[in-house]
């Protein structure tokens, strides 16, 4: 009795050929940004300083407007799928009103506890970052710690480089952490992603962060500055490494 090996799905070799070649097309906005934050960097003729607190400035803004939209849209689901269980006959609307303010309570706790966090961890990385590229605010140079003044001098000089990042960081605010199903109660309420995956995206691009910091280091200390440098290190930035992961 001849034994026929297992079968195994394949798809075609046009088929893997076209769903790649829709992946490299959808990354057609990620060169856009690498190409709109390098102009905005050779526009304003900037250092290794400036290129440094750029980062750091999409680190926080993006990396806190991408918690805010974490905690924020499921809170939102979980409202709405409330309101709409108010007109379920066996719905208790007391019930109703203590679910609207744990959700109200959840949220608060958690946009809190990530506010501290999130933005204590920023704060002690520009107190570090100030020692080697101090900012002129008011005319006093600040050598440690920052304040308000520091802060807003480094809004003011590198707000244009956070429209890039947020259209290189786009999917974090296409991704719908909660979503609800065709029914309109709260049991229809379905989660995509682990919470822990969710939270973890706005630290792993502070980890990207860290290291191209490190060669924006490397490169001014060495004395080897230059458009050509910055402009490889900013393709590590914008460079859509999920299609090589997947």
């Amino acid at each position: 009795m001849q034994v026929t090996p297992e079968a195994t799905v394949t798809f075609p070799v046009s088929e893997r050929a076209s769903k790649a070649s829709a992946d490299w097309i959808s990354a057609i906005p990620d060169f856009v940004a690498f190409a709109v934050g390098l102009a905005v960097a050779w526009w304003g003729g900037w250092a290794a300083g400036d290129l440094v607190w750029s980062l750091w400035l999409a680190s926080l803004v993006v990396g806190y407007a991408t918690i805010v939209w974490t905690i924020g849209q499921p809170a939102a689901v979980l409202a709405i799928a409330a309101w709409r269980a108010r007109n379920d006959p066996t719905s208790i609307q007391r019930a109703v009103v203590v679910i609207w303010a744990l959700i109200l309570l959840g949220a608060g706790f958690m946009l809190a506890f990530f506010t501290v966090h999130f933005g204590g961890f920023h704060y002690v990385h520009s107190s570090i970052l100030l020692s080697f590229f101090p900012i002129d605010a008011s005319g006093v140079v600040n050598r440690h710690w920052p304040s308000m003044a520091i802060y807003a001098e480094i809004f003011r000089r590198y707000w244009v480089f956070l429209p890039a990042a947020f259209l290189s960081h786009r999917a974090a605010f296409l991704r719908m952490p909660l979503a609800l199903n065709d029914k309109p109660s709260l049991q229809s309420i379905a989660a995509g992603r682990k919470p822990r995956d969710i939270f973890g995206e706005p630290y792993r691009n502070v980890m990207r962060m860290h290291g191209l910091i490190f060669f924006f280091f490397l490169a001014h200390f060495t004395g080897l500055e230059s458009f050509g440098v910055y402009a490889v290190i900013y393709a590590v930035y914008f460079f859509p490494w999920r299609l090589v992961r997947t």
